[in-house]
């Protein structure tokens, strides 16, 4: 497919606004090893690839194993996530998945269980903006493939 708009470039006085949300989520009481994967899930569910391409280029150079990436989609078969990683996994597909209705309680209820009322709605306003970025690069079919780990660092 043909990039329809390079958004990084001719966006790149809108994209303030979500550069300014990553620069407060790198700061946020969330481990930014567990946004990294939820950035990459929900880039999985959205099916965006240029995210799924930085993503898991940037989630190998930190160190994430090729076994916990491949097996992200079936997390919930999966011996190798932490009961926190659960909890942020489900309530980030709840989040993102709204067309099958409300983020069930027991969802909620279980990310309670693991995150502060603080950090949950960090954790929810990192699953917005991944949703946000997605569908722009969905919507103008931004390239993957070029990433290089660490370029968008902040």
């Amino acid at each position: 497919m043909k990039q329809r708009i390079n958004a990084l470039e001719k966006g790149s006085e809108a994209l303030k606004a979500l550069y300014g949300v990553a620069v407060y989520l790198a700061k946020s009481r969330v481990e930014s090893s567990l946004l990294d994967l939820i950035y990459f899930r929900v880039s999985q569910i959205n099916g965006c690839a240029f995210c799924l391409d930085m993503h898991s280029k940037d989630l190998r150079a930190k160190g994430e194993s090729e076994q916990r990436l491949y097996g992200l989609a079936a997390w919930r078969e999966a011996p190798y996530y932490t009961d926190r990683e659960r909890a942020a996994l489900a309530w980030a597909e709840s989040v993102t998945n709204v067309q099958d209705g409300h983020v069930p309680d027991e969802v909620y209820a279980q990310a309670r269980q693991q995150f502060s009322e603080e950090e949950l709605i960090d954790l929810t306003l990192g699953i917005t903006t991944i949703n946000s970025a997605n569908r722009l690069n969905i919507a103008f079919r931004t390239e993957a493939g070029n990433y290089q780990p660490g370029k968008f660092r902040l």
